[in-house]
This record gives C-alpha cells, structure tokens and sequence, in this order.
C-alpha cells in the first residue's frame, strides 16, 4: 500500500524540524496538511483544470498551495497534462516510482551496484523507496529484483548468500525513515568511476 506523510514542499520533512533553508520554517504543520488536503479533495473527481482548482481552494489559494502542487507533481503523485492536473491511481503511482528517473537514483537504479559501494547502493535504494511512500514488501521486491536486474548481484561482493537477504538485513533503514541523498551520491561516485575505468580496458 502506497503511503503519503504530508511532506514539507519546501524540504520534505514530515516532522516540524525543517532545513535550515527551508521557505516554510516556522509555518504550522497544521497549515502544511490542508494545503495538501485541499488540493486533494478538489481533484478526487478527476482531473481539474489547474487555474479553476486555485479558484475553488476553501480560504484562498497561497504561496503554501502552490508549493504543495508543485511538491504533488515532482514527486509523481499529480499528474499535469496541458493545463489539467490529476490523481495518479496507487497503482499507477507505484509504477511511475518504481524506476529513478533522476541522478543519483537513476544512475544506481541503471547500472547497478558494484563492489565498493553495495551498502550505500542498496542502502539509498531502500530508503529511496520508503521516501516516496512504498510498502516494506512493495520496497524489498523492487531491491530484490534489483538486485538481480541490474547485474549488481552477478558482480559479488556481498557477504550473504541471496538477494533477499541483503535487502532484510536493510529493514532498520526503511524503518527508521533514513534520507537516501547521501548514501545515493557515494555509491554514483564509485559506479561513475568504474563505469570510466571499464571505457578503458
């Protein structure tokens, strides 16, 4: 089941501790939340024209609905065709997250893992996951079969016996809610730099 936390649209947090740059430090979770929930409950229906669904906001449309739309999108959840914007089915969503389309992510998700860097690989991977909202089972499918796809498990370097237990011995990241951003860079250094060096052999 696909799961959503009412993130920051400014820095994604789901608590009340920002980034320190964070546009929206200091503006009420309370006021976070029904920003989401109004555009939400408007575009239950189906799709809604962008420009009408700022007009039909209880209270008024702000900067704060604006940042949560755009927050909505980037994160693949809204879909915006033209001047429509529309709820992606679970499903559909799921789909749409399943594959990284931006670097760091991509890179590892493409490439694969290599020895070097298989615990911040499968790490970012897995935290990943948890970040845009999968389910355990629906996260340790898609690493396991990462695994496997991307070479990455072919190539060794891993102590345990079988995929399924790389990513289970990986369950307190997505427990606990860990960021992938640093643990996703170092492991696109290591593969960048393998990935050069196989140019030249």
């Amino acid at each position: 089941m696909v799961g959503f936390a009412y993130p920051c649209p400014g820095c994604r947090t789901t608590s009340s501790l920002h980034a320190g740059d964070c546009d929206f430090e200091g503006t009420s979770w309370h006021d976070i939340e029904k920003a989401y929930v109004d555009i939400l409950m408007l575009m239950m229906d189906g799709p809604s024209d962008e420009s009408a669904l700022t007009r039909r906001v209880p209270g008024g449309w702000d900067r704060l609905h604006q940042a949560a739309l755009q927050r909505l999108i980037r994160d693949g959840r809204v879909v915006q065709r033209a001047n429509q914007v529309a709820l992606r089915s679970a499903e559909e969503f799921r789909e749409e997250v399943s594959v990284p389309s931006s670097d760091p992510m991509r890179t590892i998700y493409e490439e694969g893992s290599v020895p070097g860097c298989h615990d911040n690989a499968v790490f970012a991977l897995i935290a990943w996951y948890e970040m845009v909202g999968l389910s355990w089972e629906e996260t340790a499918e898609n690493v396991t079969e990462w695994l496997r796809a991307s070479g990455a498990w072919d190539r060794g370097g891993f102590d345990e016996t079988r995929p399924e237990e790389v990513v289970a011995n990986k369950r307190h990241v997505y427990d606990a809610g860990y960021g992938w951003r640093e643990k996703a860079e170092a492991a696109k250094r290591v593969i960048d730099t393998r990935l050069a060096a196989d140019q030249f052999d």
